[in-house]
């Protein structure tokens, strides 16, 4: 293992010139002439530190840079300026012995060959990365599984469903038995069963290697389910770096009471904000301080079957940190 924190950034900035032009005919000759460049920061100075093993949360709304992060992570792209070093590599240079220890799986590309059997993508990656074939056998063995790939394998990767060929490309990138896992929406646009498996792969994972973990998702689920930690960012700078239970401590003021009562469901606004309602079962949200109070009276003066007080979901809480941003 490596001393120390196997992902450390700091500082770290990655900008882009984007060229711009007026409309029109003459907008479009005078910019052939004198080119005008707006300079754009994807990620703009963010810092962090990942221990071995952790797997951490990195989220933040479409164009937040956690791609552009995720890559300069993997050694796709040059950063712009700041410090970058994973497994004491330094990405951008490349190394053979630093590609052989990480993976980055996004879950809109595909590594996999579309008109051969999976296992065949599977046997071009144990030469590319020089993987001993007892080796490959040994993890192939245990990656089919816990991903239950065996009706899969020799199926073309063009007749397999989209939640099938995503268990075959996380199996393609952990054949060489990566120390870090670079995750990038792994589990978008599959259902909820499909994503519930890749979640328990992850996980599996994780704890059968110690491999650490940077997971980038939509689905709230992934991260309550996987991540302690989260880091989030907006506009390429960071936000929040810690605890998830903090996150929602320290950004939702807000408590989440579900009551169900024997009949039809009354008017509770005098109880608190009516979120939703289903027949029986009313869904309010109330202030944290006042989340006693309200469950007191509404057990005193309502017929009442059942109730749950809840966190809020964490997606709610990230829109709240983004509009707090904004302010």
């Amino acid at each position: 293992m490596t001393d120390g924190p196997v992902i450390h950034v700091r500082d770290l900035r990655k900008v882009y010139v984007v060229q711009e032009r007026g409309a029109g005919a003459l907008a479009a000759l005078a910019g052939l002439i004198r080119r005008r460049g707006r300079a754009l920061a994807a990620v703009d100075g963010i810092s962090f530190d990942v221990a071995p093993g952790e797997i951490v949360g990195f989220l933040g709304p479409n164009g937040a840079g956690k791609t552009t992060t995720l890559k300069m992570l993997a050694g796709l792209l040059y950063p712009t300026s700041g410090t970058v070093e994973v497994l004491g590599h330094i990405p951008s240079r490349r190394e053979r012995d630093y590609l052989r220890q990480i993976t980055l799986v996004m879950g809109q590309r595909s590594q996999l060959v579309w008109d051969i059997p999976a296992i065949d993508s599977f046997e071009l990656n144990r030469a590319i990365y020089h993987i001993p074939r007892p080796v490959f056998r040994e993890t192939l063995d245990e990656l089919v599984e816990l991903l239950e790939l065996g009706p899969l394998l020799h199926r073309p990767v063009r007749n397999l469903s989209l939640g099938e060929r995503m268990k075959c490309e996380m199996a393609a990138a952990l054949l060489h038995r990566p120390r870090v896992l670079f995750l990038d929406e792994p589990t978008i646009g599959l259902d909820v069963t499909m994503q519930r498996r890749i979640r328990a792969f992850v996980r599996a994972y994780n704890a059968r290697h110690q491999a650490t973990v940077l997971l980038t998702s939509h689905y709230m689920a992934d991260v309550e389910a996987l991540c302690r930690r989260v880091i989030v960012i907006h506009h390429g700078r960071l936000l929040f770096d810690g605890d998830l239970e903090a996150l929602v401590q320290r950004f939702s003021p807000y408590k989440t009471i579900v009551v169900e009562l024997d009949g039809p469901a009354e008017d509770l606004s005098a109880y608190g904000e009516v979120v939703a309602r289903d027949e029986g079962r009313v869904t309010l949200r109330v202030p944290k301080w006042a989340t006693a109070s309200v469950t007191g009276r509404l057990i005193a003066e309502l017929p009442v079957a059942d109730l749950t007080v809840e966190d809020p979901p964490i997606d709610d809480v990230i829109e709240r940190i983004f509009a707090l941003e904004r302010v």
